[in-house]
């Protein structure tokens, strides 16, 4: 019985460990500064690299965005053509 409890425990402490381990970088402090005119000196404070991941960052967000957009477009026009 003690022999479960201790493979037990080292199995949930060694995924609990990986899923912290894979998931550090969200513990980082992040810089989110969106690139307008009125921070434009705090953009380009930044190196290249972040200013590369920032933008990279927003595009990937844009898409999300109208990826949803668009599936409820979709959705609403098969509503609306089911009805008609």
């Amino acid at each position: 019985m003690k022999i479960i409890l201790l493979v037990f425990f080292f199995i949930m402490f060694s995924f609990i460990f990986l899923k912290f381990y894979k998931y550090k970088k969200a513990f980082k402090k992040d810089k989110s500064i969106k690139f307008n005119k009125s921070n434009l000196y705090n953009w380009m404070n930044l190196t290249k690299k972040e200013r590369f991941d920032l933008s990279k960052k927003e595009s990937n967000s844009y898409l999300k965005k109208r990826k949803t957009l668009l599936e409820e477009i979709r959705k609403e026009y098969k509503i609306i053509s089911k009805n008609d």
